[in-house]
């Protein structure tokens, strides 16, 4: 087993990270010794439900299963969850735990952080994706029709255990679009203020059994990705500054996921798709040179990732100027700078039209 702990300002905001690949059965016992006979609301993707139901074994009625998908993450299933947890009579001694990707644990967060001003989660991700990303650091919230994330909160959850046995259970592109986030911290690693894993190597040295799923060594790629995030979101809880970094790609990324409903394609392909323009801007700002661009563009299709067709230039602008991270005036862009290195960037609207022309 691997453990991680995050640490952030005060006691309070010090919690574990479990990583490991026990048999699933020993790991849902596991969980269920962790409630310590409290009253919790499990809330659990679909698809996980179907395929672990039976080895979590939760009572009924404490649980909420929710539909896969980004457009789960709605006001709606905010508010079933909320009022299940009212039914269940949940205080604030008590606690709720995420099971799934993404969707579901910034769904739970965001009610755990905003039930009776605070209740104890538990993250159990169960996606790349989710494992390597959005488990960790405590950014919570939930979708409306302006975006993606424009509600939501700050909230640690108490505890995050990771089994690497969920993955093997993965389709190929759901994979798929967990490396998405885990090639973008190979790009900005040296800017996260960590020990130097070389994770860059890793991904070429253990191309096949990543692909292959071998979970020893999934564990060793989660354990470097979450210690990069660790050692980011400690310095910068609230995206003051630093944590930004972490949102390389993601500017293009989510509006093509707005552009296209959150349908057509997976946030890890939307963010690959974020970093290629992020290339092309350094390259046409000077920088970078052409050879790293052609040295990303290497591993993206090595990785197997697909490029997807451009929009208009006034569509990615609209959209672009609704992100959380755009100021009134400027938009954030996290742009590379040297090889394995980042910086935060702002553009006027005439600049960034310039750019992606």
């Amino acid at each position: 087993m691997i453990n991680l702990n995050v640490n952030i300002n005060s006691k309070e905001k010090t919690y574990p990270i479990y990583i490991d690949n026990e048999s699933i059965d020993s790991f849902c016992e596991k969980i269920k010794i962790s409630i310590n006979k409290k009253n919790f609301l499990v809330v659990i993707s679909e698809k996980v439900y179907r395929l672990y139901g039976k080895a979590f074994n939760f009572p009924s009625k404490n649980l909420f299963v929710l539909k896969d998908g980004e457009r789960e993450k709605n006001i709606k299933n905010y508010k079933k969850i909320l009022d299940r947890a009212f039914k269940l009579n949940l205080t604030r001694s008590d606690m709720m735990i995420a099971i799934g990707g993404g969707v579901v644990g910034d769904l739970v967060g965001f009610v755990a952080s905003t039930y009776m001003r605070g209740i104890d989660f538990i993250q159990i991700p169960t996606t790349l994706l989710a494992c390597v990303d959005s488990s960790v650091g405590g950014k919570t919230g939930i979708d409306n029709a302006f975006g993606k994330n424009l509600v939501g909160t700050f909230y640690q959850p108490k505890a995050v255990f990771i089994n690497t046995n969920f993955l093997t259970t993965l389709d190929e592109r759901q994979f798929k679009t967990g490396l998405g986030e885990v090639v973008k911290y190979a790009f900005i690693e040296k800017s996260c203020k960590c020990q130097e894993f070389n994770l860059t190597n890793f991904l070429n040295e253990h191309f096949d059994k990543i692909f292959s799923k071998n979970t020893k060594i999934l564990n060793e790629l989660i354990k470097i990705c979450i210690s990069l995030k660790i050692s980011v979101v400690e310095k910068d809880e609230k995206e003051g500054n630093l944590r930004k970094i972490l949102n390389f790609g993601h500017t293009y990324g989510h509006v093509i996921e707005k552009l296209t409903h959150y349908k057509k394609y997976t946030h890890g392909e939307a963010i690959i798709e974020g970093m290629r323009l992020a290339f092309h801007i350094s390259v046409k700002k000077g920088f970078i040179d052409k050879n790293y661009e052609f040295y990303a563009e290497d591993i993206f299709k090595k990785y197997k990732f697909k490029q997807i067709p451009s929009f208009s230039s006034d569509k990615i602008l609209d959209t672009m100027k609704l992100d959380k991270k755009a100021s009134k005036e400027k938009i954030t862009f996290i742009l590379p700078t040297d090889y394995s290195k980042v910086e935060i960037f702002e553009f006027t609207e005439p600049e960034l039209a310039d750019l992606i022309s």
